[in-house]
């Protein structure tokens, strides 16, 4: 299972957006291959340090995926990419960020 998880905080509006972007798209696969998660980087010093600037984030197993923009058929692509493809979250193939 893939997890997708999306860092936030109370009243950002691109914040929201991201929300009903993960929702739509994660809405459409099957029910069992995504687990979402949302952080919020009020309630943990150490993502608050590392991604106020850049909210919203989204990983996918732990790899950055995007920051304050997100789009729907770039998120659709890398969820529903073939696992053994090397760059299927973001075009750098990073290494995990935990």
């Amino acid at each position: 299972m893939t997890t997708l998880t999306l860092i936030s905080k109370p009243d950002c509006h691109l914040c929201d957006v991201a929300r009903e972007i993960v929702d739509a798209v994660v809405s459409d696969l099957p029910e069992d291959a995504v687990e979402v998660r949302e952080l919020s980087i009020l309630d943990d010093s150490a993502l608050y340090e590392r991604w106020w600037e850049k909210i919203p984030v989204v990983l996918i197993d732990d790899r950055l995926h995007a920051h304050w923009r997100l789009s729907a058929d770039r998120l659709r692509a890398a969820l529903t990419a073939d696992p053994n493809d090397p760059r299927p979250h973001d075009a750098t193939a990073q290494e995990p960020l935990t």
